[in-house]
């Protein structure tokens, strides 16, 4: 088995280094060159309490997005949960996520993120407060992955995603993939989690908007008139990020947990980064977080954050989970984020 791991790391590691090194490690930060930007907001509370240092944590539903290997290394039969967050400017962020065990054959899941942008007038140089229409956007992401133990330590995981942004009467899809491995080290069981997150196709808009009726000449009383005609657009990569991490339950007792994170986060469209965070937990029902986004990050907004949360066991088949974070954007101000899970 051993030997297998080996290998298969390494298969992994080749089928990528081509496209990483071009897309991910260029030397440049590209701010502003990736779309379906909103598949860079980080899901889960208890995740943004930690200040997003989570790709290494196990057995958590929000692993479906950090990392998908970490949903297998979890004693939870089944998890529901949901994300809400209102954005900066007024936008709407929500994510929903379901993950079963099927025994030892691993888990399967799927998610759903939605980020809207409110309905708002069209306004035009001759109607600079609206000529009557009015105009929004929204991006969604609907994934479906499967995560399996492949020893008793190491866990890998994979999420396929279809991805679609529109604004007005034109739209964009496509398609893409998140990898993940975690191994749960023989030391005080500290965790070593990696991942890859929106390995995938490019995007271009598409629709009505970008259409138009063209006169090649310029004259009406001549030649060929209101030839259809569309606008080129540009195609773009997905914003695809590598994250590696740690965590490790610094403080163990009866009553009382501590466990610390840490990730190192190297985006296509940025330069790298490194969030940290720390969770204290009582009897594991009562939580606080606290963590630090975007340390190193180019003129980064992002910086502290706080959470808590509450565990309640209504049975043994039974426990609900609510949790409350809070993100600094500078600014920005801030963002708060809720979520609610069950776990049967």
């Amino acid at each position: 088995m051993k030997k297998f791991l080996t290998y298969f790391t390494i298969f992994i590691v080749a089928a990528f280094t081509t496209t990483l090194n071009a897309q991910l490690f260029s030397g440049t930060s590209k701010v502003g060159t990736t779309a379906a930007q909103f598949l860079k907001i980080g899901a889960g509370a208890r995740a943004i309490g930690m200040g997003g240092a989570y790709s290494s944590m196990p057995g958590d539903i929000y692993s479906v997005y950090w990392n998908p290997a970490g949903i297998v290394q979890g004693s939870n039969p089944m998890q529901v949960t949901f994300n809400h967050a209102e954005w900066i400017a007024d936008m709407s962020y929500d994510f929903a996520a379901g993950a079963i065990q099927l025994g030892d054959m691993g888990t399967l899941f799927g998610s759903f993120t939605s980020f809207s942008v409110p309905e708002d007038k069209v306004r035009t140089e001759a109607a600079p407060e609206g000529d009557g229409r009015v105009w929004d956007a929204g991006s969604i992401a609907i994934g479906v992955g499967f995560a399996k133990m492949l020893t008793d330590r190491f866990s890998i995981g994979f999420n396929a995603k279809f991805i679609r942004e529109s604004i007005w009467n034109s739209s964009a899809s496509g398609f893409a993939v998140d990898i993940g491995t975690l191994y749960r080290t023989p030391f005080n069981d500290m965790m070593i989690g990696a991942s890859i997150s929106n390995f995938g196709t490019t995007m271009q808009l598409d629709g009505r908007d970008i259409q138009f009726n063209q006169d090649p000449n310029g004259n009406p009383d001549t030649g060929p008139n209101n030839v259809p005609s569309i606008y080129e657009m540009d195609k773009f990569d997905l914003p695809l990020t590598f994250r590696i991490g740690l965590s490790m339950n610094v403080l163990e007792t009866r009553f009382f947990r501590a466990t610390a994170a840490f990730d190192a986060t190297h985006p296509n469209d940025n330069t790298e980064y490194v969030n940290t965070g720390l969770e204290l937990a009582y009897d594991e029902t009562f939580f606080v977080r606290t963590g630090y986004k975007s340390l190193f990050k180019d003129e980064s907004e992002e910086g502290l954050t706080l959470g808590a949360g509450i565990k309640y066991k209504f049975s043994d088949q039974l426990k609900i989970s609510i949790n409350y974070a809070y993100a600094d954007f500078g600014r920005l101000e801030n963002v708060q984020f809720f979520d609610v899970s069950l776990i049967f």
